[in-house]
């Protein structure tokens, strides 16, 4: 059987995940596979995708080149035109098409949690993560509040403006996070507060945590950030980033070849790979 040869490219890149996880998965798929590690500059990636990335069955792809590879490739699919983004390239049949699996990858972990996009939704901060996951809700047509720092008021208000003009008909508003207050159905923490090595830091008061139906944080490191853990002690559903992370591992690996997982081996990843990232 032939080996398939798949990987992660990126600038700099030494202490990616994806081969950890990517490796994973492809076992549990019982595909014959290689994944490899590139370190590709800026300068050289139109050059290295002629020699090597059109070569590859496909690869991921990380900062800074999720929007310098579209002209390189033959065609994007829908999500990621909307986005300007790509993250995983498929090469089938002599067709390099481009994907964006990060907003999969967070609908796919508040799926595995049980947790709906409904009711009042809040997103802390306004940086790219919290685009991406401020238009999925929006395609979910829930209003969408953002909560952010008084120094990034005026991004966030950008942003607003920038999601009603694409998203027709969608509501979206901003105020101060210390101004957040009332019941929230679901509240996404897309800063990185609460990220190793400030480990002890939450983004938002116990007054607001203990409203929270339902809480994602994208922050990977650690597997559970205090946010997680208050937020589990109070009874709400709550699930960390590293979840996001493997599951937009696994859309990859649909686009790839059409694997399908178990939910109770992904989760399992998902510890493991908390333990991996630990460990290093």
């Amino acid at each position: 059987m032939s080996i398939r040869k798949y990987a992660v490219i990126g600038h700099p890149i030494g202490h990616t995940m994806s081969p950890f996880i990517h490796k994973r998965l492809f076992e549990l798929a019982k595909i014959n596979a290689e994944y490899a590690t590139l370190d590709i500059s800026p300068e050289m990636l139109a050059k290295e995708y002629e020699r090597v990335l059109s070569k590859l069955d496909g690869y991921n792809i990380t900062i800074p080149h999720k929007q310098n590879i579209i002209p390189l490739i033959d065609e994007i699919d829908d999500k990621a035109k909307m986005y300007g983004s790509v993250n995983t390239v498929s090469n089938t049949n002599g067709i390099a098409k481009g994907y964006t699996t990060d907003p999969d990858g967070f609908l796919k972990a508040l799926e595995a949690s049980d947790i709906p996009i409904c009711g009042r939704v809040v997103i802390l901060g306004c940086g790219g993560v919290a685009r991406t996951m401020a238009y999925e809700v929006v395609l979910k047509g829930m209003p969408l509040l953002f909560a952010v720092r008084k120094e990034d008021e005026n991004i966030a208000k950008l942003l607003c403006s920038e999601i009603m003009n694409t998203v027709k008909g969608s509501k979206v508003s901003c105020c101060l996070i210390d101004e957040l207050s009332g019941d929230i159905d679901l509240l996404v923490n897309a800063t990185p507060i609460g990220m190793f090595p400030k480990t002890d830091a939450q983004p938002i008061k116990d007054s607001v945590i203990n409203k929270c139906a339902s809480v994602f944080d994208a922050v990977y490191n650690p597997l559970e950030t205090v946010l997680i853990k208050k937020s589990l002690a109070n009874g709400a559903k709550a699930v960390g980033g590293m979840s996001m992370l493997v599951w937009q591992a696994v859309v990859a690996h649909e686009k790839w070849d059409g694997s399908i997982y178990d939910k109770d081996d992904i989760a399992k990843l998902c510890v493991d790979s908390a333990e991996e990232l630990k460990n290093r």
